[in-house]
């Protein structure tokens, strides 16, 4: 019997793990954004008009959020989806939303009869159109074997860090640090190599011949050189994502008494950035915060 999947929240990533879902399983979508809808049926998803008609009767109900505020009230607000689903189901939770909202969500919904997959996936739009993800998973052994085959589909590598929910979680948030730093410092090494006159495309196929070389300066370095331009340069990731992500990285290390210096100042960048208005802009704009303004290669 094929797995039903609803997928809630299409939006960069959600849309296209639901048009890869699609080739394998009965999957039906829904975004508060019409547009998103009608390109998710485009590709095969069968829409829905409401997310709770999306939810009812589907075996996983897979969430692409943003936010922890977005979790709840998808899940729990007068039109959350949590009492439209049928008995034993399961939320596959794909999103960063730290370990506290997470493990608070997976108690109600253990109470309501349903399951929680805590699964936040890594690797960037395209990726999760190929079912190429990196996907981290804290689950308890009955919802991990009832959502395997959906969660095999969207992975390359697919990894059990936990057998609760919140264990994906904490290691998304190691993940993140990573990848934010990463990010912040492809922006200050492209920047100072504009302020030294370098030919900006021949330092970035230099640096990614090298030891210096990153999945994050290959796949951010790009955009980052048409970042003044900022009506050139296609969203596939918003900066105010790591406002919130680096933010959790942050708050997870001095939970255990950690100190990360290098993500703090990290934060901030994107932070500056948010207040500078490029909050819905690609995070490679964080070059721009570095520095603010073009430098002039004839100088």
């Amino acid at each position: 019997m094929t797995t039903t999947v609803a997928v809630l929240g299409l939006g960069a990533m959600g849309l296209p793990m639901s048009t890869w879902l699609q080739k394998s399983f009965t999957v039906t979508g829904f975004d508060i954004a019409a547009e998103r809808t009608r390109l998710a049926v485009q590709e095969g998803v069968t829409a829905a008009g409401t997310a709770r008609e999306a939810a009812a009767g589907a075996d996983v109900v897979l969430l692409a959020v943003r936010n922890p505020a977005q979790l709840e009230d998808v899940l729990f607000s007068e039109t959350g989806v949590a009492t439209a689903m049928k008995p034993g189901a399961t939320v596959l939770l794909t999103s960063t939303v730290g370990m506290d909202a997470v493990k608070a969500a997976a108690a109600r919904l253990s109470g309501m009869g349903l399951g929680l997959v805590d699964a936040p996936v890594s690797g960037g739009a395209v990726r999760a159109g190929k079912g190429d993800l990196l996907v981290v998973v804290g689950a308890e052994d009955a919802v991990w074997e009832s959502t395997k085959d959906v969660l095999d589909a969207m992975a390359s590598t697919l990894v059990r860090v936990g057998n609760e929910p919140g264990a994906g979680q904490a290691m998304k948030t190691v993940n993140q640090l990573l990848c934010g730093v990463h990010i912040a410092a492809a922006g200050e090494a492209l920047a100072l190599a504009r302020s030294l006159g370098l030919d900006l495309e021949q330092t970035l196929s230099a640096l990614m011949s090298g030891a210096a070389e990153s999945f994050m300066l290959g796949d951010r370095g790009p955009r980052m050189l048409h970042a003044y331009d900022a009506d050139d340069v296609e969203v596939r990731s918003r900066l105010d994502i790591f406002v919130k992500d680096m933010g959790l990285v942050t708050a997870a290390a001095k939970s255990v008494g950690l100190s990360t210096p290098v993500a703090a100042a990290a934060e901030q960048l994107y932070i500056q950035g948010a207040t500078r208005g490029l909050a819905a802009h690609d995070d490679s704009s964080v070059i721009t915060v570095v520095a603010p303004e073009p430098a002039d290669k004839g100088e």
